[in-house]
């Protein structure tokens, strides 16, 4: 068989095996990126490696190896754009008071915890040439992160999308999405950057960068915009000017010393809304979630081996250590905040719940950080089995906070004060009416 005869069966597999789980996982209520990222592990080391050398290694043979890290991450670039072309800077800048204090707290409390774990995992588990803040820096990033687009496929499958606490939620989940991308930039240039000076060097050329996006290309974007806005679709010059843009973008951060991924991000950001372009975006999903993206869950599980972990009980007691400092700091965090800003228990557990769920983008933090050698192939089986957990974990614990609120409504009238209803949460979450509906 020709390699590429060999790469087309390789990318026929992929796509078929992570549509078949990723359809399984969501019927047991799971979101289908769990799905993904199960099928990416068990065509790596970890299972099918162990089950079958031969066939593992026949199947994904060394020599195609770069050519599938290639379209990877070509997939990953293309996801990160649309992630960002999904954010809605207006209501992120006009959220409430209540998601200005959680989407901190959800942030701020895990980075916390994340830099104690640090403090202990420093010296077992750092390579010795990458320096204590780096490291800090991304342990207390993983423990910070939530999923926006897994979340927004969670709370669509629920129908919970357009209630307070939905809405709610993805207003905080967009914020800690632009925080985890600036703090991943930052870690990747202290790991990549041996001197103060070179650092401060970087994160300069990131904050011109910024800048030249936001008061240079997206005055150029809305005026192309508005001239494509009556064809249909907006033209192909429309397309051929997203895909450079953000093919472009992705070349400056690297080249400034930051992941590519941050400037395909941030242009997605700055892309202006509409009909025209919406349509020229959807044309890039298509490629990207069906062909692309599962490339790199599948690249992903072939750098994951659960077999580092081994037999050796303190190796998983870390395990369990990291998954108990990213569930508590993230959720209670969440949960802590909402209540302070007078949300009921129902609502503020829940919000904690949905905070708590990482899914794709800590994966894809998780990439950077085994990719830059910030963390060891260890710290990253170890990460991706407190992804999976956290992730897995927010389904059943929305179901089950609703049976408890279901059961204490039953009871007695005095749980009323326990679980408060959702016109207390919305009164804090909905924008005040106006002349015409009062």
């Amino acid at each position: 068989m020709s390699p590429t005869s060999h790469l087309f069966l390789m990318l026929s597999l992929i796509m078929v095996c992570c549509h078949v789980v990723g359809r399984l996982c969501r019927r047991l209520g799971q979101p289908p990126v769990i799905g993904e990222i199960l099928t990416g592990i068990a065509l790596g080391p970890s299972l099918l490696g162990a089950v079958w050398p031969a066939g593992q290694q026949w199947l994904f043979p060394t020599g195609l190896l770069s050519v599938v890290n290639a379209l990877a991450q070509v997939g990953l670039v293309l996801f990160m754009f649309l992630i960002g072309y999904e954010l809605n800077l207006r209501e992120v800048g006009g959220r409430s008071r209540v998601a200005v204090l959680v989407s901190n707290v959800s942030v701020a409390v895990p980075i916390f915890g994340g830099i104690l774990l640090a403090l202990v995992m420093y010296g077992r588990f750092a390579e010795p040439d990458i320096g204590f803040p780096a490291f800090a820096l991304f342990i207390a990033l993983s423990m910070s992160v939530t999923a926006f687009p897994v979340l927004a496929r969670i709370l669509t499958d629920r129908k919970i999308d357009r209630t307070p606490v939905g809405a709610l939620a993805l207003t905080c989940a967009a914020v800690d999405d632009i925080t985890a991308w600036c703090l991943l930039a930052l870690a990747t240039a202290l790991g990549r950057n041996t001197s103060l000076a070179a650092v401060v060097i970087t994160v300069t050329l990131t904050a011109v960068f910024i800048s030249v996006m936001m008061y240079g290309v997206r005055p150029v974007l809305v005026r192309l915009a508005e001239r494509h806005a009556d064809r249909l679709g907006g033209g192909t010059a429309l397309l051929l000017v997203i895909l450079a843009g953000i093919l472009l973008a992705s070349f400056a951060t690297d080249w400034i010393g930051i992941h590519p991924l941050f400037g395909a991000f941030l242009f997605g950001a700055i892309v202006p809304r509409g009909a025209a372009q919406t349509a020229a975006v959807e044309q890039v999903r298509g490629v990207t979630v069906v062909l692309l993206l599962p490339l790199f869950f599948v690249y992903s599980g072939l750098q994951t081996n659960f077999r580092l972990l081994g037999a050796e009980p303190g190796l998983w007691g870390w395990c369990a250590l990291i998954v108990a400092v990213a569930t508590v700091t993230k959720w209670a965090g969440s949960t802590g905040a909402a209540r302070l800003a007078g949300l009921g228990w129902r609502e503020s557990l829940s919000l904690g719940a949905l905070m708590n769920c990482r899914g794709l983008t800590e994966l894809v933090v998780l990439g950077v950080g085994l990719q830059t050698k910030i963390i060891t192939p260890t710290v990253f089986a170890m990460l991706v089995v407190m992804t999976l957990v956290t992730t897995v974990l927010t389904a059943p614990a929305l179901t089950l906070i609703d049976r408890l609120a279901a059961r204490r409504r039953a009871t007695p009238s005095s749980s009323a004060k326990s679980w408060p209803t959702d016109r207390r949460c919305s009164t804090h979450l909905t924008t005040p009416p106006t002349r015409s509906e009062t």
